[in-house]
């Protein structure tokens, strides 16, 4: 005996498809405009001044080019999430256009790309902020900068979450594209 959809009540529309799809595009968008913009936020405001041995001395997120690079690379994906946004916004009330999709597809990926290779970065030089490397002398400076590296750990860990949410729209529009396309 088999059950269709419609003697359970349940509606399967294209329209119905479209709101959820769009719906979902412009949540995780909101997301995505929110963690890199606080990542970046956390990143630039990254800095802490210690006197050690009677010398004083500053931690700045600029002293890192891999720090700076995860500021720029979030300020850029908080731009274009902003223009991204309004695409969506613009994409639910036209018809269905597969090579919009497809371009949404290709932004995302492109904002993916940037954000892992930024958040790649900052995890090695973190990595060794915090446990140093006794093989190269390098020393670790989180044990006398902590308040700088827990800003730097948090505005990391809000770049992560941006690449995850970039990685999930990545996947949704390559499948809705590939819909669209079909």
């Amino acid at each position: 005996m088999a059950i269709d959809n419609k003697s359970l009540g349940i509606i399967s529309s294209p329209l119905k498809n479209k709101k959820l799809y769009l719906a979902t595009q412009i949540s995780l968008r909101v997301l995505a405009v929110a963690f890199t913009l606080a990542a970046a936020l956390l990143m630039i405001s990254s800095k802490e001044t210690k006197v050690l041995y009677s010398i004083s001395v500053d931690s700045k997120y600029s002293y890192s080019p891999a720090f700076k690079f995860l500021a720029y690379a979030n300020f850029v994906a908080f731009g274009f999430s902003i223009l991204s946004l309004i695409v969506a916004f613009g994409l639910g009330k036209r018809e269905v256009n597969s090579t919009n999709y497809f371009y949404l597809f290709l932004h995302d990926l492109i904002m993916n790309v940037l954000l892992m290779a930024a958040c790649a970065a900052t995890t090695a030089v973190g990595y060794i902020g915090k446990y140093g490397n006794s093989h190269t002398g390098w020393i670790a400076i989180c044990d006398h900068f902590p308040k700088f590296c827990n800003r730097v750990t948090t505005a990391a860990t809000m770049s992560y979450l941006g690449f995850i949410v970039y990685f999930i729209l990545t996947i949704i529009s390559a499948k809705q594209s590939r819909q669209i396309g079909a």
